[in-house]
């Protein structure tokens, strides 16, 4: 977005009465996202674009819009106070899913279309609807006592197919005629389910996969037998859960998976051979185009090597088609398409030292690479099997960017397609014609607007214009805007930052780093913070300069900026974050003894190691649902990066916060939900024994039946209070 606009945005606070952004507002309806509709899809035949918007007196309770392209109009699909009441009641399964899935809100949450842009399918409330277009009103398909998860639309839409009990089914949807593809799920034995780490790590949320035909359902049996049973507390408001979970810590077994293909017509049924080795990952599951051909990614335990293998359902045969190697780990990915010429494929590697696109054969002959340079490709977005035009988002310009640019199958130079800056993204429809982009920058929400696919823009969907009705406006005369820059460290490499400091600079001024530190994350970036940057903004407010920097670790900076922290964690980030807190301190305007941290998840456990092991440079802390150990942690997250604790045991032990907790000097706030699953409450109450064993004070604030999200919008305003209140107490700010 052009300064400008922006500009322009502000100077109507001049007519619009100014107010101050409170906590309380952060939560409160109308959003100041203003309209964010979310999961836009382009339908398959090109004529509507469908997506999710809150409602105005509830952003997070969701219904189904559409906006049609030839009339220029949008209209509510579907209310979700009409299907169902506004409480949920959802399985532990699927609590556990939307977590993972990142899924918040209630209502319709998700949605998908049929392959010929005829029908809609949605899930709500653990049944299903479905909406044939031309037909008024919306079909229940499922309505059981059971709760059905992972329910999905087959390829030619004649089925849907869904979980129930840890069996695989299908229904016929014209007949109404359902079939168990599976009987013998149950205890530890699920059928068409993602295991834990699959859903939590390998971003694989299902575990069957129709063929294109329909004539064909490929399947995974996870027996979760060998994984250890720990016994953890999930702690209520009124009561306590002694939870019984198989869940694989570093270093210990995991889950035993297998993979089968079952004919539909007559249920026969081939279990495909993975190898003798079976203390592996299945990543990834995708049919070929002639619907003979399952593909399937086969990951080693230690996860340096991937190898994508292909099985002939005709012939029961299999053979590899490439392989993927690395001396530290490889990352998955889910950039693989099929191209319409039924001989070639575009599969993404970091063979080069950076994520690029190459286009293989489909006996995985290398043809040629399509995209080079010391940059990243975010994600393949579309092709054109016409024109042989490639479509992918990447950092071409700038790490701090997303763009969509355009290729072809020749690999000439990428053109960029989005003109706005910013962080785009990017939605085509089916024949890769038009597309939808959703982009914000730091200092304006996300704008939808619809697009050819040369860029061109043809329509607002929604503009989300900061005038005088946005709810916004009237908060923009106090807005900040942050100041991007590099440092150096002390090994020469160019570190990102962003810097928000108040608009009256008075003497020195306390500084709240706020960072996550860990891979596969980026922190400093223009696109739009949501609630966490509108804390940030009302931080600013107050007096706070609030920075961040990306550390070596993270994302979208090529493979040799994320190994450092390989069987190291814990280490290099805080030396860049060091690096940080010494470019503050050459800052005029910044109190060098009122420069505190916070952070979540990783970012928590980065709290802990900045305050123990970087005490002279972090005054204060707060640390969200941090690790505390790394043998506590997941297999394949963990062993990805530290290697197998069996083997590693030094390794593990250096990153542990627990040997540099007697660094701690300055005040620390601890918070985590007790009913987390992910980082288990665990991390945190081994903690604080250890600091109370060490007579070190710190402070708690633990949130009853909370995940490792802690969502609420009132326990939103708790959080976001508590942890001002802790900078403010400890730093003298009124």
């Amino acid at each position: 977005m052009k300064k400008a606009l922006i500009l322009g945005a502000l100077m109507l606070t001049n007519t619009v009465a100014a107010e101050k952004l409170t906590i309380e507002r952060i939560y409160a309806s109308p959003s100041l996202d203003g309209s964010s509709p979310r999961n836009l899809q382009v339908a398959p035949d090109g004529k509507r674009v469908t997506y999710l918007q809150g409602k105005q007196s509830d952003y997070e309770r969701l219904d189904l819009w559409e906006y049609n392209i030839a009339s220029g109009s949008s209209r509510l699909l579907f209310d979700s106070d009409d299907l169902s009441s506004g409480e949920e009641t959802l399985s532990d399964e699927e609590k556990a899913r939307r977590e993972r899935m990142r899924l918040s809100g209630s209502g319709i949450v998700s949605y998908q279309w049929s392959a010929d842009g005829q029908a809609l399918l949605f899930p709500m409330g653990g049944d299903v609807f479905y909406h044939q277009l031309g037909k008024p009103g919306a079909r229940q398909l499922l309505n059981t006592d059971a709760f059905e998860t992972d329910i999905k639309l087959s390829p030619k839409g004649n089925y849907i197919s869904f979980i129930r009990d840890q069996n695989l089914f299908i229904k016929h949807i014209e007949s109404g005629k359902e079939t168990a593809i599976t009987r013998d799920g149950g205890g530890n034995i699920k059928f068409g389910m993602a295991e834990f780490v699959a859903q939590e790590e390998m971003n694989r949320m299902t575990g069957y996969w129709w063929s294109p035909d329909e004539a064909y359902i490929a399947f995974t049996e996870v027996d979760e037998s060998p994984v250890e049973v720990i016994t953890r507390s999930e702690i209520y408001a009124d009561e306590i859960k002694m939870i019984e979970q198989r869940y694989p810590k570093a270093g210990t077994p995991n889950a035993t998976i297998k993979l089968a293909v079952q004919h539909i017509e007559s249920g026969n049924r081939q279990w495909i051979d993975t190898g003798k080795e079976q203390d592996i990952y299945i990543a990834r599951g995708k049919w070929m185009p002639d619907s003979e051909h399952f593909t399937y990614q086969w990951q080693s335990r230690d996860q340096q090597q991937l190898e994508l293998r292909s099985y002939n359902v005709n012939n029961q045969q299999q053979k590899l088609v490439l392989k993927e190697q690395s001396n530290t780990w490889v990352n998955l990915h889910d950039d693989f398409t099929f191209l319409a010429d039924g001989k070639h494929f575009i599969w993404a590697s970091e063979r080069d030292g950076f994520k690029h696109l190459y286009l293989f054969s489909n006996d995985g002959k290398l043809v040629r690479q399509l995209t080079d340079g010391e940059w990243v490709v975010d994600e393949l977005e579309a092709v054109n099997d016409k024109t042989g035009q490639v479509y992918f988002t990447g950092r071409k310009d700038t790490p701090l960017e997303r763009h969509l640019y355009v290729t072809d199958l020749q690999g000439s130079a990428p053109q960029r397609l989005t003109d706005r800056e910013g962080m785009h993204g990017i939605s085509f429809s089916r024949d890769a014609s038009i597309y939808v982009d959703s982009a914000s920058t730091a200092n304006r929400p996300t704008q939808v607007s619809l697009h050819s696919a040369n860029g061109k823009q043809l329509t607002w969907l929604e503009e989300n214009a900061l005038d005088e009705n946005h709810p916004l406006t009237p908060y923009l005369s106090d807005w900040v805007e942050p100041e991007f820059g590099t440092i150096t460290n002390d090994e020469g490499i160019d570190l990102h930052y962003r810097l928000y400091k108040p608009a009256a600079l008075k003497g020195k001024h306390p500084v709240i780093v706020y960072l996550y530190g860990g891979p596969h994350a980026q922190v400093v970036n223009n696109a739009w913070g949501g609630n966490r940057g509108l804390l940030m903004q009302h931080w600013v407010s107050k007096g706070y300069v609030v920075f961040s920097i990306d550390n070596r670790g993270s994302n979208y900076r090529g493979k040799a900026f994320e190994e450092p922290i390989y069987k190291a964690m814990g280490s290099v980030e805080v030396d860049d974050q060091v690096s940080g807190v010494k470019f503050l301190h050459t800052l005029p305007y910044v109190d060098k003894e009122r420069i505190g941290v916070y952070g979540h998840s990783y970012g928590g456990y980065m709290t802990l190691m900045s305050m123990f092991k970087a005490g002279d440079y972090f005054k204060a802390g707060v640390s969200g649902a941090p690790v505390t150990t790394w043998r506590l942690y997941d297999t394949h997250y963990t062993e990805r990066y530290m290697g197998n604790p069996n083997t590693d045991s030094d390794a593990y032990e250096a990153s542990s916060v627990f040997p540099y907790a007697e660094g701690l000097k300055g005040p620390l706030l601890i918070y985590h939900g007790m009913a987390d699953d992910n980082v288990l409450f665990t991390h945190s109450t081994k903690l604080y024994k250890h600091l109370q064993d060490a007579a070190k004070p710190f402070e708690v604030m633990d949130y009853p039946g909370k995940k490792h999200s802690i969502r609420g919008k009132q326990t939103g305003i708790h959080l976001y209070h508590t942890i001002t209140n802790f900078f403010d107490r400890h730093f003298d700010v009124k």
